[in-house]
């Protein structure tokens, strides 16, 4: 203790409405003593108290300070808490939708702001005492994590950190990282949770209605927990000797899910299910098994707030947004929360469950990080997500941060965390899971071309070398190296093990297996269907098909690269609307029974268009198909080479093949770690004079100064900065009206979700968008080459794939015609993209040296942007 609190201590600490805990006293010490700290404590536990003494620290000294969050939703709702506390005139909110009150003695803004602020040496700093870094743990981020490094690096002196953390196994780690970077820092870490958790296994009977909720954890002698053999047992398949035994257990539907923790009065429950659709369908589903939750009072009070949060929108969008259907699982107490969904409909659903009128809400991972919705219960349907390339299961962090939520503080005894029998989890890993604790911060930290650029205009070349070493990636990297190097030497042991194992004296066993997967590769690419999606990838808008299914011929009018790769076509049958067409739609590849000239101007989604187009469809002449991608026979070529093959003949041939393919494994463990241990010491100063190259060579920088290109650069804050700072060099932003510049816009923000390769849209806006867009495409060619020679990681590829609806948006088309076509698309995933466009357009808007007319076209698009579901979505309330 640093000895007794003043009167302001006293006071805080007695308008609190529970007692302080012992970590928020250690915590409010280290302030009182003039030191930053980093609290780590479990979600709900009261980490947000520490911040708010730092904020009457300041306020009481004539001082600032800022409040950052990762997430525009959290600084909204953090200024709304604030206002409250403080009154509106002293506080303030700076993200990309919003700016309110600026010079506020309070600001809460997302990091990325006062990482802006800090570059542009912002005279909003002036008087700043603390900055407040919610959520801290998120720099590992890999995409905006590098955020928080810079921030914490550039800082002025001055400034003190209240950095809010989960909690993470290496806090003094961190806090040491801090420490060394900015001076006195105060680790403070809380382990225990304001309200117990229990754990529990919920599985259900095959072939009958039971199901059993049991313990994952039972108390053996001496009081320590042990995994429950009860749930072990039920959860092993039977022994029924001959044949595949047949599990006892199937996962519990959602339904029934609902209705036991509604029985065992465990409501009210997040239930996370790790896909968008999974959690509308879970509402579906529970109201069609006809659960309602809520009592006849609670129903008006949830329409109220239904109708308050989205009266911005027009009757016609909330039609487009199913909001009927959404508004009667709400009034039944069921509720859907996904980055799909528009933020006025999640924010209805945060009030309306936070207010104890909601009581289940089915909810992706997104909602594990920081909005404020404690439950009783945590339900996990299944412990494996998809990244987006590939299924993952849960970290111990990240099954710590979901189960965070449950249990109330001051209302609740006891929390729970409920997982789902799964046929691919057995009983011992959900428990091994549960029990560890073990979540690592790491680091995503890399230099940028952005950061590249204003560390040279700030500092001198010694200092800016410095400075990148003080990052915590490389305070780590310096302690990885001794671990690294045991590694390596133990895969080198038994690489060369493998390697003897695998010798075979009849002949070249990594020859044999070349051979044998190229026969494997060449079945994998010329099968029946990847020979359908080739040929369709040829059809061009105007050729006729014959399909069966849809009564004859049909037309194509545009066809798209859908997730995976497949090939889709938007095609117009005779007498239907329109249709999307796949290679799971033939039999056979299809080739073109005839042409047609489609009428102009292309609009798809017009009746006329179309009336027209199946009329010349209707009397066009049909000829024989023209011949698909039919495979060539098969000479039985590299079949044979293999039979032939010497090592065919060796008795040991599959042990030692088994053998060559662990040593191809390890040797390119080998590889990666020889690369790890030699890029380790100094590695970030070596990357950043790897960017600062391709800066002088594209003309940013010359020597240790930036050029005006650089300074340009220096003020785009982007993940694609240096491509679009190269499309505003090269003039390709410049002339064209407010849609068409949202169009090409788009392209330099737009990422397309999943593992989708960036392609053309079905139809471009204009052949001038479609030009812009082509001569950015081959601009970015130009520098993923340079980069690769760099060996600098590639910049994000361009992406047209929103360019059409943006323009249309702009133009002034309306959601429902926009959505129409789209399957994968949400109006939540729209505004996000919207949002993302109208960020880069003021960015080009306010920039000194965009050319006039361009920013006022930029200012234009951009307003343009913000009107109906998405200027609804940007508003936030006090």
């Amino acid at each position: 203790m640093t000895g007794a609190p003043g009167a302001l201590r006293a006071t805080f600490e007695g308008a609190r409405e529970f007692p302080l805990d012992d970590y928020q006293r250690r915590a409010l010490d280290a302030l009182d003593a003039g030191r930053s700290v980093l609290v780590a404590a479990p979600t709900g536990s009261g980490k947000t108290l520490v911040a708010e003494y730092a904020v009457e620290l300041a306020l009481a000294d004539g001082a600032k300070t800022f409040y950052t969050t990762p997430l525009k939703a959290l600084s909204n709702q953090k200024f709304g808490d604030f206002s409250r506390a403080y009154g509106a005139e002293r506080v303030g909110l700076l993200t990309g939708d919003n700016s309110v009150n600026g010079e506020a003695p309070v600001v809460v803004m997302t990091t990325e702001v006062l990482r802006n602020m800090i570059y542009a040496a912002s005279p909003t700093l002036e008087g700043l005492r603390y900055v407040v870094l919610d959520e801290v743990h998120y720099l590992q981020n890999p995409y905006r994590g590098a955020v928080w490094e810079e921030v914490i690096v550039h800082l002025p002196p001055t400034v003190d950190l209240v950095c809010l953390s989960a909690t993470v196994s290496n806090a003094e780690e961190f806090a040491a990282w801090i420490e060394t970077v900015r001076g006195g820092t105060s680790a403070v870490i809380e382990e225990r949770r304001p309200v117990e958790l229990r754990n529990l296994y919920l599985a259900a009977q095959r072939d009958s209605d039971a199901l059993h909720l049991m313990p994952t954890f039972v108390e053996a002698p001496g009081g320590d927990l042990r995994p429950n053999a009860e749930a072990a047992r039920l959860d092993a398949p039977p022994n029924r000797g001959r044949g595949r035994p047949r599990r006892r257990l199937r996962t519990p539907m959602r339904a029934e899910t609902v209705q036991r923790l509604w029985d065992e009065d465990m409501l009210p429950a997040i239930a996370f299910v790790f896909s968008r659709a999974g959690c509308d369908q879970a509402v579906e589903q529970c109201l069609a098994a006809g659960l309602r939750l809520t009592a006849p009072d609670e129903r008006p009070s949830i329409r109220a707030i239904a109708e308050a949060r989205t009266a911005a929108l027009a009757d016609e969008d909330l039609d487009v947004l199913g909001y009927g259907r959404w508004l009667a699982g709400l009034e039944a107490g069921l509720a859907a929360h996904h980055a799909g969904m528009v933020p006025p409909m999640k924010e209805a659903v945060e009030e309306a469950f936070a207010a104890g009128l909601v009581k289940v809400v089915f909810a992706t991972e997104t909602l594990s990080l920081g909005i404020n919705m404690p439950a009783r219960t945590v339900v996990i349907e299944k412990l494996s997500k998809f990244t987006g390339e590939r299924h993952e299961f849960l970290t111990p962090g990240e099954y710590t941060q979901l189960t965070g939520r449950a249990g109330r503080r001051g209302i609740d005894d006891v929390g729970y965390a409920v997982v789902c029998w799964s046929p691919f989890v057995p009983f011992e890993q959900v428990a091994s899971l549960a029990s560890r604790r073990t979540y690592a911060l790491t680091s995503s930290f890399r230099p940028t071309y952005n950061m590249a650029v204003n560390l040279v205009r700030r500092y001198r070349a010694d200092v800016a070398h410095h400075l990148l070493n003080l990052s915590f990636a490389q305070y780590r990297a310096d302690r990885d190296v001794v671990s690294l190097e045991r590694q390596l030497e133990r895969n080198r042991e038994m690489l060369a093990r493998h390697r003897a194992d695998a010798r075979s004296e009849y002949g070249d066993v990594d020859e044999y297996r070349r051979l044998v997967a190229s026969l494997e590769e060449g079945r994998r690419t010329h099968g029946p269907n990847a020979r359908v999606d080739d040929a369709l990838r040829r059809l061009r808008p105007g050729d006729v098909l014959n399909v069966g299914r849809y009564g004859g011929r049909v037309v194509v009018l545009g066809n798209d690269n859908r997730r995976g790769g497949r090939t889709r076509l938007l095609a117009l049958p005779l007498g239907r609307g329109l249709v999307r067409l796949g290679p799971d739609d033939f039999d056979t590849p299809p080739g073109p029974v005839g042409r047609i000239e489609l009428p102009e101007p292309y609009a798809p989604r017009s009746p006329a268009f179309r009336r027209t187009t199946a009329e010349r469809l209707r009397r066009t002449d049909l000829h024989d198909p023209e011949p698909g991608s039919d495979e060539d026979a098969d000479d039985g070529g590299p079949a044979a080479a293999i039979a032939s093959h010497p090592v065919a003949k060796d008795p040991d041939r599959d042990a030692r093949l088994r053998a060559a393919g662990r040593a191809e494994r390890l040797a390119r463990d080998v590889e990666r770690l020889e690369r790890r241990v030699r890029g380790r010491t100094g590695s970030l100063a070596r990357q950043f004079d790897r960017v600062l190259r391709v800066l002088e060579a594209w003309g940013y920088v010359d020597g240790w100064s930036v050029t005006q290109a650089g300074e340009l650069l220096a003020r785009l804050y982007t993940e694609t900065d240096l491509l679009v700072a190269e499309s505003v060099r090269a003039g390709l932003l410049d002339g064209l009206t407010p849609p068409a510049l949202a169009a090409v816009v788009s392209c330099l923000t737009y990422e397309r979700r999943g593992d989708a390769m960036p392609g053309p849209p079905p139809r471009w806006p204009s052949s001038e968008v479609a030009e812009r867009s082509r001569t950015i495409d081959r601009i970015w060619r130009e520098l993923a080459n340079a980069e690769d020679d760099a060996g600098l990681p590639e910049t994000r590829s361009p992406d047209p794939g929103l360019s059409s609806l943006i323009h249309d948006w702009v133009a002034g088309d309306d959601l429902a015609t926009l959505l129409e076509d789209e399957e994968e698309l949400t109006a939540g995933d729209f505004v996000r993209l919207v949002k993302q466009c109208i960020d880069l357009l003021h960015q080009l808007a306010d920039h000194e040296m965009v050319d006039r007319d361009t920013a006022a076209t930029a200012r234009a698009a951009a307003d343009r942007c913000l009107r109906g579901v998405v200027a609804a979505s940007s508003v936030v309330a006090a």
